[in-house]
């Protein structure tokens, strides 16, 4: 399964050219993904995940890792490459989060730009864009690449290549 997963990222790391013009990130401001939706209306695919990711900078931004982690697939099989390789698993890669980001200093304030948000299939979608960490210890920011597949009626990232 995990040999799968690894070819299945670096497959889509290869497949789609990334000539999209960028909305730059705007620091002073809340990050823009949020959707307001009525609580019985049913969020297309792309609308859901943008929800999501923007939870998942809610959450961050309230120093709430455990939160922010709700986005990912809770199972041994998740995968996140990061600049000190890849990681197996749900519990660890919250594990890594906390140990990284110990207090809200380093923490800091989480903004995402979204570049693609591109369906695969049904159940897959691919997901392209910039993250910054405004900190009071200096900034830090890159580019992520998300692969999120639709298990049990929720989308979830299922693989995550941050860098």
């Amino acid at each position: 399964m995990k040999i799968a997963l690894i070819g299945a990222c670096l497959l889509l790391l290869t497949q789609f050219s990334f000539a999209q013009s960028a909305v730059p990130a705007n620091p002073r401001s809340e990050p823009s993904l949020l959707v307001s939706a009525a609580p019985s209306r049913v969020l297309s695919p792309s609308t859901a995940i943008r929800q999501l990711m923007a939870d998942q900078a809610t959450a961050w931004n309230k120093g709430d890792i455990d939160e922010f982690m709700k986005g990912y697939w809770n199972n041994d099989s998740l995968m996140f490459i990061g600049h000190s390789g890849i990681t197996y698993g749900y519990q660890q890669t919250l594990d890594n989060y906390k140990k990284t980001y110990s207090n809200a200093d380093q923490m800091g304030k989480l903004f995402f730009t979204l570049l693609k948000v591109k369906r695969l299939s049904p159940d897959y979608y691919f997901v392209i864009g910039k993250w910054l960490l405004k900190r009071k210890t200096g900034d830090i920011g890159g580019i992520y690449t998300l692969l999120f597949r639709k298990i049990d009626g929720q989308w979830r990232i299922v693989c995550d290549h941050t860098s």
